[in-house]
């Protein structure tokens, strides 16, 4: 099986909106992606699926590459 060749560009992510008052699996996705508080800033290397959870609930946070 051939390995995919990953680019290594990673995204930061940081939570800048409550998920409070949002439906429960839009907060289960901002869990899944390690953000527990406000302003919590995390890095992610960029995929396909990391990108499906970020376009889920893009309303609350701010990415930088």
């Amino acid at each position: 099986m051939p390995k995919k060749e990953t680019t290594g560009k990673t995204l930061r992510v940081t939570l800048v909106k409550s998920p409070i008052g949002y439906t429960k699996d839009q907060k289960r996705t901002v869990r899944a992606l390690g953000l527990k508080r406000m302003n919590q800033t995390v890095e992610h290397t960029d995929n396909p699926a990391l990108r499906g959870m970020l376009d889920k609930i893009i309303h609350l946070l701010r990415i930088e590459e």
